[in-house]
């Protein structure tokens, strides 16, 4: 009976934390060590390539870094913001200094995104749409201001914070571009989720900023890589017609990744007589872009990289 009482208390222990704190993954991708500050209070030391989890108190909650040109008071640094506002949802979102743009930040969470909750949340240069200013922040929490504001839930869930997703300080990034379906500049080719692991499908999806939808590709022979990873547009070991695109970690004088942009705009697999090709045409949000036959004047195989 003992052993039962015992149990159950710390059964109640163990909900009752679940209930009042959320849990987070700082993650430091910077080419240097970074200080972490929290709520403006100097947390810990992360070294590059590292992270750390923080178990906090359910209450505002501001992550950033002094790191290339940031500051201890936050006011030059870019930051992760969370907001338990509401009973059910944590909102979260990232806040940019108009004066200095020290690191990227994207927020990502262990939640499947569906339906508008618990979407990515990335900023990864000055000019990003995805972030408020401290000037034009939120002070209430009622509705989401896509792609600005996002919501998940406040507990059971691990929120990722990245700094410098991609490894790089802002502005020594490659030159990188979005890719368009048939010039279409409202759409772009997109990492589902922003998922950077080998096997996430590829697909068309509203042109948001995000590195999701920077991709480095060049006249000619090519690979088609993603912005600042190691992952490359591939299209498996055995191409054919209605094979759907994924990303894989790039390998060199890997047919599967070997691409050729030509002059008429079209993306073709290497010596393969496939192209890359939007699923009828269509440009609806998810609908993923697969291989087929090149075909001449096939507005479905047409892709424009504007930089």
């Amino acid at each position: 009976m003992v052993f039962s009482l015992t149990f159950l208390g710390l059964t109640w222990l163990v909900t009752s934390l679940a209930q009042d704190v959320a849990e987070y993954h700082v993650i430091n991708e910077c080419p240097a060590a970074l200080n972490l500050y929290i709520n403006g209070q100097q947390d810990s030391l992360i070294d590059s390539g590292s992270s750390d989890f923080k178990i906090l108190g359910l209450s505002l909650t501001s992550f950033y870094t002094d790191l290339n040109g940031g500051n201890p008071n936050g006011s030059l640094s870019t930051q992760a913001h969370f907001n338990p506002a509401t009973n059910q949802f944590m909102w979260y979102y990232i806040v940019k200094s108009p004066d200095n743009f020290n690191t990227g930040v994207e927020i990502l969470t262990s939640q499947t995104a569906a339906n508008g909750i618990c979407e990515p949340a990335e900023c990864v240069d000055a000019s990003c749409n995805t972030a408020f200013t401290p000037a034009t922040a939120p002070t209430s929490f009622t509705t989401p201001s896509a792609p600005l504001l996002n919501q998940c839930a406040k507990t059971i869930v691990v929120y990722n914070v990245t700094f410098c997703p991609g490894g790089f300080f802002p502005g020594n990034a490659p030159s990188s571009t979005t890719i368009h379906p048939d010039f279409d500049d409202s759409k772009c080719l997109d990492v589902q989720g922003a998922v950077y692991e080998n096997g996430t499908p590829v697909q068309i999806f509203d042109c948001n900023g995000t590195g999701a939808q920077q991709w480095e590709l060049t006249r000619g022979s090519t690979k088609v890589k993603v912005a600042g990873q190691n992952f490359c547009l591939d299209a498996g070991s055995t191409p054919a017609n209605g094979v759907g695109m994924k990303i894989w970690e790039c390998f060199d004088n890997l047919p599967a990744q070997q691409w050729f942009y030509t002059d008429d705009n079209r993306i073709a697999l290497e010596n393969q007589g496939l192209c890359l090709d939007l699923n009828n045409g269509v440009t609806t949000n998810g609908n993923k872009v697969q291989t087929w036959q090149c075909t001449d004047f096939d507005n479905f195989q047409i892709w424009d990289a504007a930089a």
